[in-house]
């Protein structure tokens, strides 16, 4: 039966309404931008070791762990849920050597994006929509200063992975385990300038014989930061080859010379030595999570872990952040 004019009216503009409040709901729903969430003041949980998960689940010296995106995604998926399920409100992707560069010593140069989008899709099923994909983009193993590469082909390399990243469903691309400035900017820059992803740069750094920290390039903490934010990234800090009461320091100096930036820290647990032949990180999930107040005093805005931490290691450093926020 038709309805009256007046009726179909007033249907009519119920149904624009209905759409108008759907796209306002939806707005206010949406994921907030994770800068947006640390301006608010919160901590952030990020998640652990991914390497040395992958070997514990059986993959083999020299093998590509980046294919396991495509031949092993249940345990791939398997790693990122275990971190989520510890409370991570982060977590990366197994894609950290996914680059054309790295992938062709495997011969699997081509299926750049094909693995990319995988180790995306395998976080993200795990995270579900409320929780953030942070890619892994990790350095290529060229250097600009040995004359193996130039500055384009990096920015092509990395363009192509974060791209393939973004596809995926990442909501921003952790660029880690940096030691060259140039390297890093040509990453920074390329997913700056081809995705809509927030951009996450880390470097590593040593502590040398005066005390002070230096990648491997000898880049400072400040010198390393300023290239990184200078070139468009979000948030900025360091990953690995420290253990949590080095990266305190790291953050100290981070922080003096850049009071507004937001930085976030994946250590180590612990610094790893040598049993029985194997290389083993000492630090448990508590003395880790013991370390955790004085590195949120210290400035950082988002605490994981790097090599040697497990789904304990990132429940435990939840708990003392959770508490510390109380």
């Amino acid at each position: 039966m038709r309805l009256p004019r007046v009726m179909s009216l007033f249907c009519f503009q119920n149904q624009k309404i209905y759409v108008i409040l759907s796209h306002y709901f939806l707005g206010i729903m949406a994921k907030q931008k994770l800068v947006d969430v640390l301006k608010t003041g919160k901590i952030l949980v990020s998640d652990g070791a991914w390497g040395t998960f992958l070997y514990q689940k059986g993959l083999n010296a020299g093998k590509c762990p980046d294919e396991w995106s495509l031949t092993h995604y249940d345990e791939v998926k398997d790693i990122a849920q275990s971190y989520i399920d510890a409370g991570a409100d982060m977590v990366e992707t197994n894609s950290f050597g996914a680059n054309r560069f790295k992938l062709q010593y495997f011969g699997l140069q081509e299926k750049v994006t094909e693995i990319n989008e995988a180790a995306v899709r395998a976080s993200r099923e795990a995270a579900g929509d409320g929780k953030y994909v942070i890619a892994s983009i990790g350095p290529t193993g060229k250097m600009l200063l040995m004359g193996d590469v130039t500055e384009d082909e990096f920015y092509d390399v990395f363009r192509e992975q974060a791209t393939a990243l973004e596809k995926g469903g990442a909501d921003a691309v952790c660029i880690e385990t940096m030691s060259d400035a140039d390297e890093a900017v040509q990453a920074i820059k390329a997913a700056k300038e081809n995705t809509g992803l927030e951009i996450i740069a880390t470097f590593t750094f040593e502590k040398t014989l005066q005390n002070e920290y230096r990648t491997m390039m000898g880049l400072s903490p400040s010198d390393a930061v300023r290239a990184a934010l200078d070139a468009g990234a979000d948030i900025v800090g360091t990953n690995c080859g420290n253990g949590m009461e080095r990266m305190i320091d790291i953050v100290k100096e981070i922080r003096a010379g850049f009071p507004d930036t937001f930085i976030l820290v994946h250590a180590n647990a612990g610094l790893p030595v040598l049993v029985d032949g194997v290389n083993t990180f000492p630090e448990t999930p508590e003395i880790m999570a013991g370390y955790v107040p004085a590195l949120l005093k210290a400035g950082v805005n988002i605490v994981g872990g790097c090599c040697g931490t497990t789904p304990a290691h990132i429940k435990a450093m939840k708990e003392a952040v959770e508490k510390y926020s109380c």
